[in-house]
Order: C-alpha cells, then sequence, then structure tokens
C-alpha cells in the first residue's frame, strides 16, 4: 500500500491533510455458521485492508468517496435521508448511525476510502470496510472504543441498514485480532484467546470465481433449520438456547424427534463446535496432524451434513489435501462458491499455487484468485 500516495490522492479531493486507519479482512481457519448458534470460531484477520482517509469538517456532514468505484456520497448528521439499497455507501453510514444513536456525537468529515480485501470472497470485505470507517469516525471526534463494543456497534450497523444477519465473528476478527495470531473466539461470552500460528505457515486462500445467486436465501434456511433443532431440542433438554449447549450424546439420544434434515444441520454444528476445540488445541501443542484431520473432517460436514459446499469447492480442496506442504484445508465462509483456506508450509507456497491454478482451471475452465496472506492485527491508524 503506497500511503503517501493515498494521502495525495486525499489532498487531490479534499484540499486538506487526512488521518489514515484501516482494517483488515479475515478467513476463518474453522468453525462455520456456529457462529449464529452460539459457538466456538478460530479466525484469523488477513493482510488485505480496507484503508480509510479521514479528515475534520466544520459542519456536520459526512462527504464519502470510493476511490475503487470512483463514486462519491453525502450524509447530513443532523438530518439522515434515506440510505440506498444494496450501495457501498450503506455500510459507512450505517455505522455512523448507529454510533450517534449509541450516543457518540461525531464530528463532520471528509473520507476517502480504498478496498483491498476481495469483495465476495468469504473473506469478510463488509465488515473490514465497517470497521475501518467506524474507527475513523471515532478517532476524527476525539472518541475511542474498546475493540469488542466497537464490533457490537458494527454488527447492529450490518443487521440493521445493511439487512444482513451475520453474527459477530467478521467484525470482532476486523477488530481484535492480533498480528501473527488466530483467535480462538467463544461467539456467546465474546471473550477470545490469541494463539500464535506456527511461523512457517502461511494462510492461502483459494477463491474459486464462483458465487451462488440464492446464497444468501439458503443461509437463512441454514439459520432457520439450527433454529427449528433448538426449539425441538428444548422439549426435551431443558435450559437450552442454542446448539451450543447440545452434546453429540443428546443430539443421537433425541434424533427420533428431529425431522432428517434438522438433524443433519444439527449434527454439522454440534460437531463443529468440538473441531474448533480440537483445531486450537493442536495448534497450541504444534500437533499439525490434528489440525490437518479437524479442518478436513469439518469440509466434510460442511459438504455432507449442511449441504452448502459445492463442486468447485470440493475440487480445490481434493487438489489441496494431496499437495506436498499442506497442513489443512478446507472450504471456508457461508459456503455455495467463494473460497477456500489451506495452511501451507511457507516453502511449499509457490508450487502449491501453481497446481492449483493451473489444475483447477483445466478442470473448471475458471482461473482461481490466490492470495497468500500472514495474520495480521486488527483495526488501528496507520502512522
Amino acid at each position: 500500500m503506497d500511503i503517501a500516495g493515498f494521502k495525495e490522492q486525499f489532498r487531490k479531493a479534499y484540499r486538506t491533510d487526512p488521518r489514515v486507519f484501516r482494517a483488515p479482512g479475515r478467513v476463518n481457519i474453522i468453525g462455520e455458521h456456529t457462529d449464529y448458534n452460539d459457538g466456538f470460531v478460530f479466525p484469523a484477520a488477513i493482510d488485505l485492508f480496507t484503508w480509510v482517509a479521514i479528515a475534520p469538517r466544520e459542519d456536520r456532514r459526512l462527504v464519502v468517496r470510493s476511490e475503487n468505484l470512483g463514486e462519491s456520497v453525502e450524509f447530513n448528521l443532523d438530518s439522515p435521508a434515506p440510505m440506498q439499497a444494496h450501495h457501498w455507501s450503506t455500510y459507512v453510514l450505517g455505522i455512523a448511525r448507529v454510533l450517534e444513536e449509541s450516543g457518540h456525537r461525531l464530528r463532520g468529515a471528509s473520507l476517502l476510502i480504498r478496498g483491498e480485501v476481495p469483495i465476495g470472497a468469504g473473506v469478510s470485505s463488509s465488515a473490514s470496510l465497517l470497521v475501518a470507517a467506524g474507527f475513523a469516525l471515532l478517532a476524527n471526534s476525539g472518541l475511542s472504543m474498546e475493540c469488542r463494543k466497537l464490533a457490537l456497534h458494527c454488527r447492529r450497523a450490518e443487521n440493521e441498514y445493511v439487512g444482513a444477519h451475520v453474527g459477530i465473528m467478521d467484525q470482532l476478527s476486523s477488530s481484535c485480532s492480533l498480528q501473527g495470531c488466530a483467535l480462538l473466539l467463544d461467539c456467546r461470552s465474546l471473550e477470545f484467546r490469541a494463539l500464535p500460528l506456527h511461523d512457517d505457515l502461511r494462510l492461502v486462500i483459494c477463491n474459486t470465481m464462483v458465487r451462488r445467486e440464492l446464497s444468501s436465501s439458503a443461509y437463512n434456511t441454514r439459520r432457520e433449520e439450527c433454529e427449528e433443532g433448538v426449539r425441538i431440542l428444548a422439549q426435551h433438554i431443558p435450559g437450552i438456547r442454542a446448539l451450543r449447549d447440545v452434546t453429540i450424546e443428546q443430539l443421537e439420544l433425541f434424533r427420533p424427534a428431529l425431522p432428517e434434515i434438522v438433524y443433519r444441520r444439527c449434527h454439522h454444528v454440534v460437531t463443529e463446535d468440538d473441531r474448533v476445540l480440537t483445531a486450537a488445541e493442536a495448534l497450541e501443542v504444534n500437533d499439525l496432524g490434528a489440525l490437518r484431520k479437524a479442518m478436513a473432517e469439518s469440509h466434510r460436514s460442511l459438504r455432507d451434513d449442511f449441504e452448502v459446499s459445492c463442486k468447485e469447492l470440493d475440487l480445490l480442496v481434493q487438489l489441496a489435501e494431496s499437495a506436498p506442504g499442506v497442513h489443512g484445508a478446507r472450504m471456508t465462509g457461508a459456503g455455495f462458491g467463494g473460497c477456500t483456506i489451506n495452511l501451507v508450509h511457507k516453502d511449499f507456497v509457490a508450487p502449491f499455487r501453481a497446481m492449483i491454478s493451473t489444475e483447477y482451471e483445466r478442470r473448471t475452465g475458471l482461473k482461481p484468485d490466490i492470495y497468500v496472506c500472514d495474520a495480521a492485527d486488527g483495526a488501528g491508524p496507520v502512522e
């Protein structure tokens, strides 16, 4: 990132000097569709960022420009107008409204946004934008906020203003991560532990270049099926609030009470929570074999029980599992396309990348985007 060039672009647009902030995207190593079931996840922020340059204004207007899209919007904090549906500006204006509604009076600002987190790839470009904008707007107003609290405000903005009923993982990963670490996150308590990743491992993200049109409705359906499972199981297991509270023994005992498809959805979530804890423990003791096994089982469960994989994701995982130097491979994100996450020894990254690119294109006709990442710090200022 050319910080000096980014600042110069801001000066050309606004005739003043900015401060610069950034927030990372994230990749989830393991723990899929567990966050909205109050479960455990194991994400890492990645060194692909959304950058925000900002300077104060004398009025209470926000003037926001996307460098990537060459578009600008204006927003009056004192008289909010309706937002544009399905537009990038909704994320910025949504977090501004949430901050104002929660009692944080914001100063007017001019903003320039540059995004390098791939959109629609399952690596949380939306959370990165929300967190970067929220952090910048607070700092511009002389305010600060603990990272968990900022993550909660960003989730509220995405739920209420963007209309995406997401869990907390993406926003908290972008806000609170530590360089070189993955976060073992309890999505109920929001407690987390930063666990160092092995120095020799790289996070290699392979994009199928497939994005299913029905992914949003299918995601909502999976949530409803999980909620139906909790409703039925609560009649037999007093006190449960989410699938997080159900053991595999209880699930098997009351399986006859569940429709088969609901049972399979619940089976994925309950076993995935166990796999997250197993993977975190394996990483702590450097048992890469156990980590690889947990990731492989996660992918099979997402494919067979939760049915959110697709042939392109399955192919990428199959190719990765046969490659030397790979210590884990699975789909990551909501599914129906998007990306795989691969833990690859640094000495094997180049041949791995070449093999995946060649073989995937040969078999599908699609050329995958491949991102080689390290685990990054969460949101903050750029000196």
